[in-house]
């Protein structure tokens, strides 16, 4: 029996983004009756979004996120064992970077089962494209510690990795105004911050500047989805 595919959807990274999906992969979910989702709610609302007419009674639906026991990948995949197409979508952004797809991806290949990424919109490589750091040598570093003492000790190395390498980091969007504070208390005055906001959506904001420059200015991103880049001189 020839197996299906895992198809990598990627998700809008908000409600009200203008990314066009195109019509070729609108296509391909709405023949796909199995998803693994990251979490339920918002897969659901993306495909209600992309495919309106589709059905969501007719959905079949697992859920992978950082919770979901490593027992389980093989199952989520019996439909594609048996032939089925598949289709795998991160609750934003594209599945398996800064999420938890890779871990079902990496458990395809052991079942031999043919992987198919989609083109889509990713916060990550958005945030370094409108930057102007390092496109060449880049790091995305996740989430930085809470402890403030870690926090200060991983801030001061990174911008010391910097030098070589654009930085990337991220928050919990409800901390993002401490980790701005952190930022400018323990960065060099010289060193360049990106702050990329929003992106995609109408409240998009992007900007890069030296810190002496961000702390002229009084800025909040609370709760908002951001992704931060430093890079030094």
């Amino acid at each position: 029996m020839v197996k299906g595919k895992l198809y990598l959807i990627p998700n809008l990274l908000g409600i009200s983004s203008t990314h066009d999906i195109p019509n070729y992969q609108k296509e391909i979910i709405d023949k796909i009756q199995h998803f693994i989702f990251e979490n339920e709610k918002p897969g659901r609302a993306f495909i209600k979004k992309i495919c309106p007419k589709k059905s969501q009674s007719e959905l079949i639906v697992s859920t992978l996120n950082k919770r979901t026991s490593s027992d389980y990948l093989r199952d989520f995949l019996k439909p594609c064992i048996k032939g089925l197409d598949m289709g795998l979508i991160s609750d934003a952004g594209c599945p398996g970077i800064a999420d938890p797809g890779s871990s079902i991806v990496n458990e395809a290949y052991h079942l031999n089962i043919k992987v198919t990424p989609l083109v889509g919109p990713s916060s990550i490589f958005l945030a370094l494209m409108a930057s102007g750091m390092n496109g060449q040598e880049f790091k995305f570093n996740g989430y930085l510690p809470i402890d403030k003492a870690s926090r200060k000790d991983i801030i001061k190395k990174l911008e010391k990795n910097s030098l070589l390498s654009t930085q990337i980091f991220m928050e919990t969007p409800y901390r993002n105004d401490n980790l701005l504070n952190d930022l400018l208390k323990y960065l060099k005055e010289s060193t360049k911050l990106c702050i990329a906001c929003d992106i995609t959506l109408s409240t998009e904001f992007i900007k890069t500047d030296t810190i002496t420059n961000w702390k002229k200015e009084n800025y909040s991103f609370n709760k908002r989805p951001t992704i931060f880049l430093i890079q030094s001189e």
